[in-house]
């Protein structure tokens, strides 16, 4: 029995399957794994920053105003315009 970790052993056959894939498939699981670990570390950005009882208001804190135009798009007329017909 070799004296390897088990998951050391597991990320070696890995690695060796992945040679023997074909470029274009090797690609394809390497986005594969970039998706994974985006979404791993989405979930924990999400969950660290998550508080119970919250406003979308409260959460987007200086993202308020940091772009220019009306303040409420209400109060352009054009905007309303055909709203409805």
């Amino acid at each position: 029995m070799s004296s390897e970790p088990l998951a050391s052993v597991q990320l070696s056959e890995g690695i060796a399957k992945l040679k023997m894939l074909p470029q274009e498939k090797q690609l394809l699981v390497l986005d594969f794994i970039e998706f994974l670990q985006i979404k791993a570390n989405h979930q924990d950005i999400s969950r660290k920053n998550w508080q119970p009882g919250i406003s979308a208001l409260s959460a987007a804190g200086d993202l308020v105003g940091c772009v220019e135009g009306p303040e409420d798009l209400s109060t352009n007329p054009e905007y309303m315009q055909g709203f409805g017909e």
